[in-house]
């Protein structure tokens, strides 16, 4: 077994250093990304699925994990779903129904 240089050393320690930014970076961009949904879902139109998806970057089943996850659960925010002319529209409920 070989022992690791300063070099492997300093090579893992930058490479954990790169790691942690990048889940910090990934954080604050889903965070900006929520911000992006809620607040086109607050339109009085809402938003359509395709709306969203193009808002954020993210995939389909990503918006829909993010509105019933984030949302719903951890932000306590009432979200209607309802079709129209058979597209589905997303909305936050709002406070004075």
């Amino acid at each position: 077994m070989v022992a690791p240089t300063t070099e492997t050393k300093s090579m893992t320690r930058k490479a954990t250093n790169k790691a942690k930014t990048t889940e910090a970076a990934r954080t604050k961009s889903a965070v900006n990304k929520l911000t992006v949904l809620t607040e086109l879902m607050r339109r009085p139109t809402g938003a359509t699925l395709e709306e969203l998806t193009f808002a954020t970057g993210w995939q389909a089943h990503s918006v829909r994990g993010a509105i019933s996850g984030s949302i719903k659960k951890t932000m306590g925010l009432g979200v209607l779903s309802q079709k129209v002319e058979g597209v589905r529209r997303y909305s936050i409920a709002s406070d004075a129904a």
